[in-house]
């Protein structure tokens, strides 16, 4: 089942982005982003129809397709670093279907593979404004060593994604306040957004969630089983 909504198509359980609405989210977050040179043209010679199709080879109970080089690069993680098994997202904390997979799904699938997954967290904030400022402060956090609180915390409450909010999960998760705040001030962290951002687009990842489990592709809120079938096909090879 397909359904419209403020501009991008949603797919069963992924945002996917149109390819105009795309280009017309990027003009005014270039500013933010710095992705005035660089970003990717979905795919040479694709028609818009064509474009919005799967963007990335998906992997299906039938069919693997392509293993792409996802590197983890120096993003947060959680698991073991030298696990067998990476699970690298590409994600928008503004995205309902990446928040469902948190909600229903991330824990769990930890909590069945505890020693053999390494999750890795990597920004393509494509939805709004505070999807790109929502990036900024989850970094900005990081460098504190509170990622993972700012992540639980943008994916599980309702508070509006601005900078008092910010202040407020600061102030929650004793963290340095002028620290925090010259960091999100100074924008520094867009260098680790934009990388994100332009290497997702470099891949033809137009839809959130979007992950790559030892490089093998697999788009949207998916059950766990889904997760499970790629790891246990992975650790038995």
């Amino acid at each position: 089942m397909t359904h419209q909504h403020d501009g991008n198509q949603v797919v069963e359980d992924v945002v996917v982005f149109k390819r105009s609405y795309v280009y017309a989210i990027l003009l005014p977050l270039t500013f933010l982003l710095g992705l005035a040179t660089g970003y990717i043209v979905w795919g040479g010679g694709e028609t818009e129809e064509t474009a919005v199709e799967t963007p990335v080879a998906v992997v299906t109970e039938e069919q693997v397709i392509e293993r792409y080089d996802v590197p983890v690069d120096d993003d947060p993680y959680l698991g073991p670093e030298d696990a067998p098994i990476t699970i690298v997202e590409f994600s928008d904390f503004n995205c309902g279907y990446c928040r469902k997979w948190y909600v229903e799904t991330l824990q769990p699938l930890l909590d069945a593979y505890p020693d053999q997954i390494r999750f890795v967290y990597r920004d393509f904030p494509l939805l709004a404004e505070s999807s790109v400022t929502a990036a900024y402060a989850a970094q900005c956090a990081n460098e504190q060593g509170a990622f993972w609180d700012f992540h639980d915390a943008l994916f599980t409450r309702q508070e509006p994604m601005n900078l008092e909010t910010y202040l407020l999960y600061v102030e929650e998760f004793d963290l340095d306040t002028d620290a925090f705040e010259e960091c999100y001030e100074s924008e520094r962290t867009s260098i680790e957004v934009e990388n994100d951002a332009r290497f997702a687009a470099g891949l033809g990842i137009r839809g959130t969630p979007t992950f790559f489990i030892n490089g093998l592709a697999l788009v949207g809120a998916q059950p766990i089983e889904n997760f499970q079938r790629l790891i246990e096909d992975e650790l038995a090879n």
